[in-house]
């Protein structure tokens, strides 16, 4: 099913955010008219999501709109006047370790600004709407790969107890009012134009500042960094690609029985030491970083991993770039931005 053309309107919330300005782009560079929320909070840098937003608004067909998901009525009223034909909701409170720091900013963007979402795509249905997750919903999971059939009631962070809550309110909304929702849970996206609160934009600032790098649980992690393009080729494949209430379930699929409702996992399928993710950077930068080994963080996770066969199955191969191809882009990126 062809849901984006050339031209058609879609709403994108969190547009000034990492992934959310590289959708945007992809988006508006196949020709399609994209409205972009955002609310530009200071949780990191707001010069660095000006920038993002910036961009977006020199190519033809994008309109930013600078809004608190939560307000009342606003997504309605965007709703309304604009009917996109898909929404992508990508705004969110991130963050496992400040959702411990500042819990309520979590339920209000997470929780309130999602239920005001599903209600203005419930007066103004979509043909799909799609929502991100995260792969910290898994929690306390110790068999792996992560599968989107395995349970996942043993969140660590308040952060993922929010998306979990928002995969089961969307279930929800979809099954009362037959709308098409696609959740996908990210994981460990990275790249040029990244978060400065992830670990790749820390080590890159810490190591040509010659500061130290703090290396959690003693450097034992894993985690399966997706480079963000890749992750953004897979969201926009299944953007055409809407769950139908009845249809018959893929091998492994997470295809609700009573609601055109899906889970997918995105991401590599190919978990990286901690260690020599650390080594990849080095390695670009032609230094070593200075270590400081410390005890795992309340509410992180020793590990993840991907299942993606059922994002296979929908979209066929993802692109996978390997992590030190995507740290050098990054790289490149940052001496670009910050001119060092």
């Amino acid at each position: 099913m062809m849901i984006v053309k050339t031209g058609s309107p879609l709403l994108v919330t969190g547009s000034a955010g990492f992934i959310g300005f590289h959708l945007c782009k992809r988006l508006l560079q196949e020709g399609c008219t994209v409205i972009g929320l955002d609310a530009m909070t200071d949780y990191y840098d707001v010069t660095l999501k000006q920038r993002r937003h910036q961009i977006l608004s020199d190519m033809a067909g994008f309109t930013a709109v600078e809004a608190r998901l939560e307000t009342p009525g606003l997504l309605r009223d965007l709703m309304a006047q604009h009917r996109p034909r898909a929404v992508v909701h990508l705004a969110a409170q991130a963050g496992v370790r400040y959702s411990i720091e500042a819990p309520r900013s979590y339920l209000d963007s997470n929780l309130i600004g999602t239920f005001e979402l599903l209600e203005a795509a419930r007066a103004f249905p979509p043909e799909h709407l799609l929502m991100a997750s995260t792969s910290s919903v898994f929690g306390a999971n110790e068999k792996m790969p992560y599968a989107e059939t395995d349970k996942a009631d043993l969140q660590m962070s308040f952060y993922a107890a929010t998306k979990k809550a928002n995969e089961a309110m969307a279930h929800s909304y979809a099954h009362l009012y037959d709308l098409p929702t696609t959740m996908f849970r990210f994981f460990t996206v990275y790249g040029p134009w990244g978060r400065p609160d992830m670990a790749l934009f820390k080590f890159t600032r810490a190591v040509l500042q010659d500061e130290a790098i703090d290396i959690y649980n003693n450097g034992n992690m894993m985690r399966d960094f997706t480079y963000v393009e890749d992750l953004v080729y897979a969201v926009r494949k299944l953007m055409d690609t809407a769950p139908l209430r009845g249809a018959t379930p893929l091998f492994g699929d997470s295809l609700s029985p009573v609601a055109p409702f899906r889970v997918v996992n995105i991401g590599n399928s190919e978990p990286v030491k901690l260690m020599a993710f650390v080594a990849a950077i080095e390695a670009v930068l032609g230094r070593e970083a200075k270590k400081n080994f410390m005890e795992m963080q309340p509410g992180d996770v020793p590990a993840t991993w991907a299942d993606a066969s059922l994002l296979t199955q929908l979209i066929g191969p993802m692109p996978k770039t390997d992590i030190g191809t995507g740290v050098a882009q990054f790289v490149s990126w940052y001496r670009d931005y910050y001119a060092v």
